[in-house]
Order: structure tokens, then sequence, then C-alpha cells
């Protein structure tokens, strides 16, 4: 299946960030000639969407907290949108491996979007906002070139996305586990504080 490393790789993009996702993509097909990327991603109107909406989201996702309001609003479109550029992909194959692409492309995007919102949410538990630029950053450079390099170099590009997705993974794992510390402290704190004990002074 030769649209199965852009499905997976596109899916991981998507679910980080689907407009630059888009963009690069359609930019790469119309003026690069990139022979895999789908005609209909090339299209003025496409284009001139992604672009917009990623210059809405390059600010947003770098607002403490509206980041996490706007990751709520994606979780639904990034997905969607990761199936619909696999589909794309698939092109003339047979309609089981369409779907399979297809889905491969969503079910990517879903967990590669998940990681994202719960890292931003442990993130946003730092009350500066430089931490937020950063990921966010190193998101979006992340995205163009993974995106760029999966249209030259698929199978090199998906391996770099897997290995993205695991690492993205056990951040959220330790993320956990940490914000579960701290709770666990902090209600230690409180119940001490609420229910000082009494002790006795021998003389």
């Amino acid at each position: 299946m030769e649209a199965l490393p852009l499905a997976f790789t596109s899916g991981w993009a998507s679910g980080i960030n689907a407009y630059a996702c888009v963009l690069v993509l359609g930019l790469l097909g119309r003026f690069a000639d990139v022979d895999d990327v789908p005609t209909a991603l090339t299209s003025n109107g496409v284009l001139i969407a992604a672009g917009a909406l990623f210059l809405v989201e390059f600010v947003t996702d770098k607002i403490p907290y509206v980041d996490s309001a706007w990751d709520t609003i994606s979780t639904l479109i990034r997905p969607t949108v990761g199936a619909i550029i696999a589909a794309l992909m698939a092109g003339q194959a047979s309609s089981l491996e369409q779907a399979f692409v297809a889905t491969t492309g969503g079910v990517v995007a879903l967990v590669s979007h998940l990681v994202k919102s719960s890292l931003r949410l442990a993130i946003n538990t730092s009350p500066e906002p430089v931490t937020n630029i950063a990921a966010s950053s190193g998101e979006d450079v992340a995205v163009l070139g993974v995106v760029s390099l999966a249209a030259f170099h698929p199978t090199a590009a998906l391996i770099v996305a897997a290995v993205l997705l695991v690492i993205g993974l056990i951040g959220v794992y330790l993320a956990l586990r940490a914000i579960r510390r701290g709770l666990a402290r902090f209600r230690a704190w409180r119940d001490q504080r609420s229910n000082p004990a009494t002790g006795s002074t021998t003389l």
C-alpha cells in the first residue's frame, strides 16, 4: 500500500495542526509537482482557507488555556481532516484498501490530537506563557518538517512520525503521573491545614 506511509504521517500531522498539514501538502503539490499530493488539496480555495485557518491557529495555539479551548473545538476537525487526506491519497485503490488507509489516517490523527491536547493541559498548569509558546512553535516546526519529508521520502517520514507519536504518549504518561503526585501533595497539605494534628508536650 503506497498510500499508507503518507496516510500515517499526514494523520499524525493533522492531529497536531490540520491546517498546516493541508497547507504544506497543497503548496508542495502545486509548486513542487509532488505527484502523491491529491489534486484537491492544490486548489486556490483550499490553499487560501488552509492558510487563513493556519494563521488563526498559529496565534491561538500559543495562548495559555485558549490553546486548550481551541483543541476542544478541533477534536472532531483534526481526525476528520486526517481521514479525508488519507482517503484522497488512496486514490484509485480498491474500496477495502481505501477504507483501511482512510481509517489509519483518522485513527492516527485522533491519537495524535489527544496526545497534543493532554500535554497542553499539563503545560497549562504552569502560570507562565513561555512554555506554551515553545511547545506550539516546536509542534509547528515538526509538522512542517515531517510533512515536507513525507512528500519526498514517505517511509522515512512514517518512522519519524511514529517515533514522535510514541514520545508524545510517553510524555502524556509522565505528565499525568506528575500531576497526580502534585494533586496528592496538595490534598495532604490541605487536609493537614484543615485538621491539624494535636500533640502533647512532656514536661
